[in-house]
Formats: C-alpha cells, structure tokens, sequence
C-alpha cells in the first residue's frame, strides 16, 4: 500500500466527537484519518474506528489506529500508527502482513534507519514547530531536520507538530510527503473548510 504524495493526515483529538470531527475532515479532502484517544476504552476505539473506516471508505481515505495494533487488526484498519514506546514496528508487521500501513513516529535519523529496517510503509516526524496538542519535553526538530531523516529512512514522511495553515507549504517544501494535524483542524469552528484550506496550500 502506497502513501499519496501532499497527503493531509487528520489525527483525532481528545475531545472532539471523533466520527464527526472524521466526516468534517474527509469532507474537507483529508486523505488519511488516524484514529488517536489515549485514554478511551478498547470497546469504544473499537467502534469509532469502524464508523471511521467506512467514512474513509466512502471517500477512498487511508484509516489508520493509533498505537493499538489489536484493534487495527480485529477490523482491518488500513494500518497502525506506532510510537517509540509502542510495539516495535516488526512485530507489528508479522500480526497485520505485508499489505497494512505502519508508521513509525520518528525525531532523528537513527530512529529512522530502524523504522525502516523493521518494516515501516512511512515515518512520522516531528515535532517540527512548537505544539500544544501533545506533552513534548524536548524541543521541536524544525523543517531542517526532514530531509536527513527522510533520507536516513528512504521512506515518505509525515511531518507533524505545530503545523497550520501559515506553515503548512513549507513543511511540503523541506521534502515531506504530507502533513498530520490535531489542532489545525480539530480548534477549527469549520473542520471542513480548516481541512479544505490545508489541503489547498500543500498542493499549490
């Protein structure tokens, strides 16, 4: 399975309605949704994310589970999305095959080289600019950092962190694939027109 290039990644936050905050997003030409609440029960992920895929479905979207390679496999997400701390990427890989969709969240070009030697489709960098949506103790890597990472990787990259509207172009233009929002789309009173605008500057 292939990432699209300029691909807007919409990443769910942990307030919102996550299926109606997914419609918005798709509707605005969000290619890929990833279903992301920490602290929600297996039970409910289970059943957002199948509301979800169909959505994504509907609009021939990626769907992809944060963190939770049991429920991605129990109802055939297009993929996972993997931290540092979560099961390694080649363990993930062995229980959903060859086809599923792993990224691997990554913020130097070591982490990188393994993503990509244990199986990644794609690495998750960042945080590129200062974010309030997640806890990050370290500072952010800057739009610098994406084209060492990339290559160290020799796969797309997701850039995320920070990335809005006035920045977006720029990240596309460091060499990123796409990009991954929480906030930008998530704080918006219009998700749809917020994910219609992003998708506009990263394809210009």
């Amino acid at each position: 399975m292939n990432l699209p290039r300029r691909l807007l990644c919409v990443i769910t936050d942990e307030e919102s309605d996550p299926v109606e905050l997914a419609r918005q997003a798709l509707e605005g030409g969000a290619g890929m949704m990833q279903l992301r609440r920490k602290k929600a029960s297996g039970r409910d992920l289970f059943h957002w994310a199948l509301r979800i895929q169909e959505l994504c479905r509907e609009r021939e979207a990626l769907f992809i589970v944060n963190d939770r390679v049991d429920i991605a496999l129990a109802m055939h997400a297009d993929g996972v999305h993997l931290g540092q701390q979560d099961m390694p990427a080649a363990a993930a890989r062995a229980l959903l095959g060859p086809g599923a969709m792993i990224g691997v969240s990554v913020s130097c070009e070591e982490e990188a080289a393994k993503a990509a030697a244990d199986g990644a489709s794609y690495i998750g960098v960042g945080h590129i600019f200062p974010t309030y949506s997640k806890n990050k103790p370290s500072p952010p890597i800057g739009t610098a950092a994406i084209k060492p990472i990339r290559n160290a990787a020799q796969l797309p990259v997701i850039a995320i962190g920070g990335i809005d509207l006035d920045n977006s172009a720029e990240v596309i233009r460091a060499g990123a694939s796409g990009i991954a929002v929480i906030s930008a789309v998530s704080d918006s009173d219009d998700p749809a027109a917020a994910a219609r605008e992003l998708v506009r500057r990263i394809r210009q």
